[in-house]
């Protein structure tokens, strides 16, 4: 039997989503472009998204998409992913492990692993506690100590991934200064070139 592109292409489509759908079945909460190239961890809700509303709905995803758009990545080229369990998902075993209520160190890493980004934007200092955890491995075979730190504004390669560690980028939306330093931040981050 002859398997043809569009049929290999239609079953790893379907195997993604059945393992994204499983994820968020454990608490991991996600939004936007499952097949994106960035990845925006996001892990201090604002009122809104504590209520219930999407995942960087607000103003914040509104500020990041034209940034970075503006950087040349795509406008669809976005997905957020929670540091902290979606609102109302029932604990899971896993859910029971993570600490000061933020995702299981295993589960965000299966979860970021299954997006499979080529960069990753962590937006508050909760997302980048969590990364440090998860990736521990990878960021002690870093050089540079800033940079293993993940110090907000240095760009740390982790695994094949760039990843941008802010300090809070939708509080920095109230201060010019503050929003002028994430927008030089994340001037740090291009689209990576074309492979061919």
């Amino acid at each position: 039997m002859t398997v043809s592109g569009s049929q290999r292409k239609a079953a790893l489509a379907a195997q993604a989503r059945e393992e994204l759908d499983a994820l968020a079945a454990r608490g991991v909460w996600m939004a936007g472009n499952g097949y994106s190239s960035v990845v925006l961890v996001k892990g201090e809700l604002n009122e809104g998204e504590r209520a219930g509303a999407e995942l960087l709905s607000g103003r914040d995803g509104d500020g990041l998409r034209a940034a970075l758009s503006r950087q040349g990545f795509a406008p669809e080229d976005f997905c957020g992913l929670a540091a902290v369990p979606s609102p109302g998902s029932e604990p899971t075993a896993d859910a029971a492990r993570g600490g000061d209520g933020v995702l299981p160190v295993e589960l965000f890493r299966e979860a970021l692993e299954a997006l499979d980004p080529e960069a990753v934007i962590l937006l508050d200092t909760t997302a980048i506690g969590l990364m440090r955890e998860a990736y521990a491995d990878a960021l002690a075979a870093i050089e540079d100590f800033d940079t293993a730190m993940l110090t907000p504004g240095r760009i740390a390669p982790v695994l094949g991934r760039r990843v941008l560690p802010l300090d809070g980028f939708e509080a920095a939306l109230g201060n010019p200064e503050d929003k002028r330093r994430m927008w030089h931040y994340l001037q740090r981050l291009k689209p990576a070139a074309a492979p061919y």
